[in-house]
């Protein structure tokens, strides 16, 4: 018994007719009866009454439809299952980002969902130090982040998503001239940052300008989510330093944002994955964020 017996088996069973049969599955109707012959002898029972004039399902025959109906449904199903998979069109997909990375990732999941509805997608945010293990796991296949936070490991492969620019964040009532500050400015506030253990390089950046300015804070608050900052802000506990994307995300009516002049405040975000990554959606989804990154002339390998 194989597949395309079954087929000719329903198709004669529904249509009750075997020159139908042979039509609708492109076959001769000599093959057709050949075909249902062959079930006939593999099940030692008469599937059909047959005369002159008209074709009738005998009991077995009847009883025997419902299940070769469903063999056929789930072949058909794991075929389109199997097919998706391949394709990327279905399956799923796991994405890690950090707390720097703004709503990047949710510009790539919107454009990705809408083209790609049926792949399933599992997002986590790590803190610096989970994401440069998990980076060298295979429990993720992709990592927004910044590009210093990347590793000395050529099994990692990265494309930059988008540039960013550090300000600073303060009060709505914050005392400031033309919209921007400098180091004389910086040198005597309360700072609220995101943690160093949430967000090594970002800490390290800021830091820099600290130094670059010429001071060490007199205080420095840490708070491990990026709400927590603006909570912290907004309340008059210090100001901070975030990047500017970020700040348009989740920017409140308590607090603005202000230039840094006098110094480096550029941040470069990027796409991280291991190499010889096997999902077929993940191939896709790097193909939705090769559209939208500022490095399109770069090449990528999985």
């Amino acid at each position: 018994m194989d597949i395309v017996e079954l087929k000719c088996f329903i198709s004669v069973a529904r249509t009750l007719s075997f020159s139908e049969a042979a039509r609708r599955n492109y076959l001769s109707q000599s093959t057709v009866s050949r075909y249902i012959r062959d079930l006939e002898k593999e099940f030692g029972v008469t599937l059909f009454e047959r005369t002159r004039r008209e074709v009738s399902l005998t009991n077995e025959g009847k009883l025997l439809l419902p299940y070769a109906q469903e063999i056929i449904d789930t072949l058909n199903k794991a075929t389109s299952v199997v097919s998706q998979l391949h394709n990327g069109s279905g399956g799923r997909l796991r994405l890690a980002y950090d707390s720097a990375s703004a709503d990047y990732p949710t510009k790539c999941l919107k454009t990705f969902i809408r083209k790609y509805p049926d792949i399933a997608v599992d997002m986590i945010k790590l803190s610096g130090a989970e994401s440069s293990s998990a980076l060298n796991s295979n429990d993720y296949d992709f990592f927004f982040m910044l590009r210093d936070m990347l590793p000395d490991n050529d099994n990692i492969e990265s494309v930059i998503t988008h540039k960013d620019k550090l300000k600073l964040i303060v009060p709505k009532g914050y005392k400031n001239r033309g919209g921007s500050v400098n180091g004389i400015d910086l040198k005597n506030e309360r700072f609220a940052l995101l943690s160093e253990a949430e967000s090594p390089i970002l800490y390290m950046e800021i830091m820099d300008i600290f130094r670059t300015f010429h001071f060490s804070p007199n205080s420095i608050l840490q708070f491990d989510d990026v709400r927590s900052v603006y909570m912290a802000v907004a309340a008059g506990m210090g100001v901070s330093l975030l990047p500017e994307n970020l700040i348009k995300t989740l920017t409140q009516p308590e607090v603005k944002g202000l230039d840094i002049n006098g110094v480096e405040t550029d941040l470069t975000f990027v796409l991280a994955w291991r190499k010889n990554n096997s999902n077929p959606a993940a191939h896709l989804f790097l193909d939705t964020v090769k559209k939208d990154s500022v490095e399109d002339d770069e090449e990528y390998v999985f």
